[in-house]
C-alpha cells in the first residue's frame, strides 16, 4: 500500500504544483512590477522551491553532445549496442575519433539512481576512450511477464556485455556493482574466456563490507533479513508497465540517502531559495542541475535487492569464499592476468576505506605488478567518481593504469 499511497499523494499535489508554476510565471513576467520587489521575488522563489520539491523527476538525458579530441570538437551520440529487458549497453559514439583508443566499460550502480549519475565520469573519459556504460532499466517499467532479475542475472549481464564489446575492454565498476562485477570477471577468468577484460577498476565498492563499516553497512547488519522483506518491499501500482511487480522503490532509497545528510540538503535548498531571491541565476542553475539528477530514482526488483542485502551486506559471501553463481563457487583467485586497480575516498561515508582494497587480497594469484591501490584525499563517496579531484587526480591515474598494465591482445 505504501507505493500506492505515495503515488496518490504525489498526484494530489498536482493542482498545487500548477498553481505554484502559475504564480512563478506571473511574478517573473516583465510586465509585472511586483516581480521587482523583495516580496515578489521571495514569493516567486517560494513557488519555485515548492514545485521542485514535489515534482516527480524522470530519467535524465545524457546531455553529452560533443567532446574535444586533439583540440577539435567531435560530436557524441549515445546509442544502445546491446539490450535486454533490464539493461541497455550504451556506446558513446564519437564521429571522427582516432582508432585504437582504449575501450572502457563503466558498470553503473543499480542502487536507486540512474546511470546518468555518472555523466561527469563519462565526460572525463570521452576525449581519449571508447566509452560504454550499463544503463539499467527501472523495474517499475518492466512488465510482469518478463522474467525476474536477481544478483545472478546481474552477473550474467555484466559478463555478456563485456563479451559484446569484444577484446581488451577495461571494466570500471562504480560502487554497488563491485562484488557482482568481480564475480563475473572471476568466472570468465576461470573459464579462460578469450574475451575476459584487460583490466578491472573498482571505485568505492563494498567488496568486503565488514571492513570500516559505515552507517548503511551497520543498518544492513543490525536489521534481520526479515525486516527488509517486510518493510522495504512494495508492489508497483497501475498504470506503470511493471504494475504488480514487487520492488524496492526508488523513493525509499532516496529517503535513506537524504536522511544520512539531512542538514546538508536542507541548507542546500535554503541557499537555493536565497539565490532565487537575489537573482543569482548561475548558482540556482547549479542547484537545479545537481538535484534534477539526485532526485531522479528508479526501482529495484525484490529478488535483486534482497539477495544483495543478504549476500553482500549480511553474509559477506564473496570475501568469505561462499558466493555461488548458478551452482559454481566464485573464486577471484582464478584471476591471474587481468590488471586490478582500486580507488577509495578518504571521507567516503558509503563504502569505508578497506572495503574496496579487499579485492587485492581476494585476487591472490594476480602478480603485484598488475595491481594498484589509490586512496584519494579529501573526497567523499561522490567525489571518488565525479568532480574536480576526480578529473585532476583520479581519472589520469586510471587512464595511465589501463594503458600501462592492461593485457594486450
Amino acid at each position: 500500500m505504501l507505493y500506492s499511497m505515495f503515488e496518490i499523494s504525489r498526484l494530489a499535489l498536482t493542482p498545487w504544483r500548477a498553481a505554484a508554476n502559475a504564480t512563478r510565471r506571473t511574478l517573473r513576467a516583465p510586465w509585472n512590477p511586483v516581480g521587482d520587489t523583495l516580496a515578489g521575488r521571495a514569493m516567486a522563489a517560494g513557488a519555485d522551491l515548492f514545485e521542485s520539491m514535489t515534482r516527480k523527476y524522470g530519467k535524465p538525458e545524457w546531455d553529452l553532445k560533443a567532446t574535444e579530441i586533439d583540440g577539435k570538437t567531435v560530436p557524441v551520440t549515445p546509442a544502445a549496442v546491446w539490450s535486454s529487458p533490464w539493461c541497455d549497453l550504451v556506446h558513446f559514439r564519437r564521429d571522427g575519433a582516432p582508432k585504437g583508443q582504449p575501450k572502457v566499460l563503466f558498470v553503473a550502480p543499480m542502487s536507486g539512481h540512474f546511470a546518468t549519475l555518472l555523466r561527469g565520469t563519462v565526460r572525463t573519459f570521452l576525449p581519449d576512450s571508447e566509452v560504454y556504460i550499463t544503463d539499467w532499466v527501472d523495474a517499475s517499467m518492466v512488465p510482469l511477464n518478463e522474467r525476474r532479475f536477481d544478483l545472478n542475472d546481474y552477473i550474467d549481464h555484466v559478463a555478456d556485455m563485456i563479451r559484446a564489446i569484444g577484446e581488451d575492454v577495461h571494466v570500471v565498476a562504480v560502487c554497488q556493482p563491485g562484488p557482482p562485477t568481480l564475480a563475473a570477471i572471476s568466472l570468465m577468468a576461470e573459464d579462460k574466456d578469450p574475451l575476459r577484460p584487460a583490466s578491472m577498476t573498482f571505485m568505492g565498492s563494498p567488496i568486503d563490507a565488514r571492513l570500516s563499516p559505515t552507517v548503511p553497512n551497520k543498518l544492513a547488519e543490525e536489521k534481520p533479513f526479515e525486516w527488509f522483506e517486510n518493510n522495504a518491499i512494495h508492489t508497483v501500482p497501475a498504470p506503470y508497465p511493471g504494475a504488480l511487480r514487487r520492488v524496492y522503490p526508488g523513493f525509499l532509497q532516496l529517503s535513506g540517502f537524504m536522511q544520512m545528510n539531512w542538514e546538508r540538503h536542507v541548507d542546500a535548498h535554503w541557499q537555493f531559495f536565497n539565490h532565487l531571491v537575489d537573482g543569482d541565476g548561475d548558482n540556482a542553475d547549479k542547484h537545479r542541475t545537481f538535484y534534477d539528477e539526485y532526485l531522479a530514482v528508479m526501482d529495484l526488483t525484490e529478488e535483486f535487492y534482497l539477495q544483495t542485502i543478504r549476500d553482500v551486506f549480511q553474509e559477506h559471501k564473496l570475501p568469505r569464499g561462499l558466493l555461488e553463481h548458478r551452482g559454481r563457487i566464485v573464486d577471484p583467485a582464478a584471476i591471474t592476468d587481468i590488471a586490478l586497480m582500486t580507488v577509495e575516498g578518504e571521507n567516503d561515508d558509503i563504502s569505508g576505506i578497506g572495503q574496496t582494497q579487499a579485492a587485492h587480497d581476494l585476487c591472490r594469484n594476480l602478480p603485484a605488478g598488475l595491481q594498484l591501490d589509490w586512496i584519494q584525499p579529501k573526497v567523499g563517496h561522490y567525489g571518488v567518481f565525479n568532480g574536480s579531484r576526480f578529473e585532476r587526480d583520479i581519472a589520469p591515474r586510471m587512464k595511465a593504469f589501463m594503458v600501462e598494465k592492461g593485457r594486450k591482445a
